[in-house]
């Protein structure tokens, strides 16, 4: 039985089912198992879906931490059969047989997809399941259902459909906690009338001639959304495992039809032992939408003009981020974003000045933070210190440190490590300073030497031109002398 390391310290989660914080108990410490909804592939991600990636990704990193690497289960499924992915098809590849167009639809937003994230910093899962590799084990679990009692064949105007039966789960709304009875006292049972109860929902339904389908007892027909993730949980995790997560939109009713489905198919009390949901992102104060001009994708954000005017680095998304905890909603601004800039352009220039650091050990005081319920902000905090704690006491050095040209090498090395355990702060730090590509910062270089020559030369009216060129280009110029030799210096960073 392997165990968490000594050293770790106890990890507490938010548990949306007990709605309480609580100890973490691995159902299996040699395998801790993790499960978070994907994206149903119809459209390029947006800011909103890139939070869940995010905050499980620290998780699946401290996960791999505390028990090991080889001794975690990470899932996070893809959504590619879906009504909406059938309209985007038919919208955007109407020349095309439906088919063909929903596939090239789902692998043109699943590759974005995996581009996005993976610049945003997170480690891919462990597996990453499709629903189209599972259609068979939904039949199987919705036949199941059907002879157990909790679901039933319904007639409607397009044929039939299996419904999964409410009423037959007396803990229905465990998650949620809605209420059945108040469920159905407002619900509209004229508009539903082949439901048994008005908060029954779809397990299949019948597809037509033009839709894609799967040969079933009930006809040919597609799943509904909710089966696909009990289905493809229980294949690659088992029928109860450790942690569910997702936005809070999913509370309901995808992850409480989840539990129904599950718990109903299995004869389990609980799908999942921990749910965890992350808050909300609004854009500029606002909620995302499209009609009010705030909507903005991951790759809209990293590629185009279309957000403060600019585009953005991964790192400066990822940061943002996580400087909210991942339960409170955020407001996603270009202040927000500036501050994240800002932080990170600080750390790489105190990396650049203290040399060839290579990382060493994460510190345990950032990994205490996260252990509290995930607390990144926190951790932001404590990455705050470390860098700062790698100089060389401010206080004794006066003047001098504001030079940043003492370190101490142990110090910026756990900082780095703690950093990239965050999955920050991946490039070399001239990349990140000095930015462009090699020819434009070799063309910066030239000019910066050019300039530094006719400071020698006391042709200060020539330096200050190239100063005001420089300046003009975003580059920002830092005038200093070596130490040892007493010689005038140069550093450049180009302005973020």
């Amino acid at each position: 039985m392997t165990h968490a390391k000594p050293d770790a310290p106890v990890l507490r989660l938010t548990n949306t089912l007990t709605r309480s914080k609580e100890v973490f108990a691995p159902l299996d410490a040699a395998n801790v198992r993790m499960y978070v909804c994907g994206p149903t592939v119809y459209d390029f991600a947006h800011i909103g879906n890139a939070r869940p990636v995010i905050v499980f990704d620290v998780l699946f990193r401290l996960l791999r931490h505390v028990y090991g690497a080889d001794h975690v289960t990470y899932v996070r499924n893809i959504t590619d059969v879906d009504d909406k992915i059938n309209a985007r098809a038919l919208r955007d590849h109407p020349g095309l047989p439906l088919n063909d167009a929903i596939a090239l639809v789902t692998r043109t937003t699943a590759d974005q997809f995996h581009k996005d994230v993976a610049t945003l910093g997170n480690l891919p899962p462990t597996h990453e399941p499709r629903a189209t590799q599972h259609i068979a084990g939904m039949v199987s679990m919705i036949e199941t259902l059907i002879a157990r009692g909790h679901a039933y064949v319904a007639a409607t105007e397009e044929g039939g459909e299996v419904l999964f039966d409410t009423g037959s789960m007396p803990t229905y709304g465990q998650l949620s906690k809605r209420n059945l009875d108040d469920q159905l006292a407002g619900a509209r049972i004229a508009v539903d009338a082949h439901k048994k109860n008005p908060g029954d929902f779809v397990l299949w339904k019948l597809s037509s001639p033009e839709e894609p389908g799967w040969d079933s007892p009930w006809g040919r027909g597609r799943p509904g959304w909710h089966i696909e993730c009990s289905v493809m949980s229980k294949a690659h995790l088992g029928e109860v495992f450790d942690i569910h997560g997702g936005g809070l939109d999913l509370i309901f009713p995808h992850h409480e039809n989840e539990i129904a489905q599950s718990c109903c198919a299995h004869g389990t009390s609980v799908m999942a032992n921990y749910w965890m949901h992350n808050g909300f992102v609004q854009v500029e104060g606002r909620k995302m939408s499209k009609s009010d001009g705030n909507f903005f994708t991951i790759h809209d954000l990293l590629h185009t003009e279309v957000f403060g005017g600019r585009t953005w680095p991964g790192e400066v998304l990822r940061l943002a981020m996580l400087m909210t905890h991942y339960r409170e909603p955020i407001d996603f601004s270009v202040r927000k974003l500036e501050e994240a800039e800002n932080i990170l352009t600080r750390w790489y220039r105190m990396l650049d000045q203290a040399g060839d650091v290579a990382p060493s050990t994460v510190s345990a005081d950032l990994v205490a933070a996260l252990a509290d319920d995930l607390d990144t902000g926190a951790a932001v905090k404590v990455l705050q210190g470390l860098f700062s704690s790698s100089r060389l006491g401010d206080l004794v050095l006066g003047e001098s440190a504001l030079g940043w040209d003492f370190y101490q090498p142990e110090s910026a090395a756990v900082a780095l490590a703690s950093a990239q355990f965050l999955g920050l702060m991946q490039q070399k730090p001239e990349a990140w300073l000095r930015g462009g590509d090699q020819s434009e910062q070799q063309a910066i270089a030239a000019l910066v030497a050019e300039r530094l020559a006719f400071l020698e030369a006391k042709n200060f009216a020539e330096a200050d031109r190239l100063r005001g060129e420089l300046t003009a280009m975003g580059v920002l110029l830092k005038d200093g002398k070596d130490p040892a030799t007493g010689q005038r210096t140069t550093t450049w960073e180009v302005k973020r």
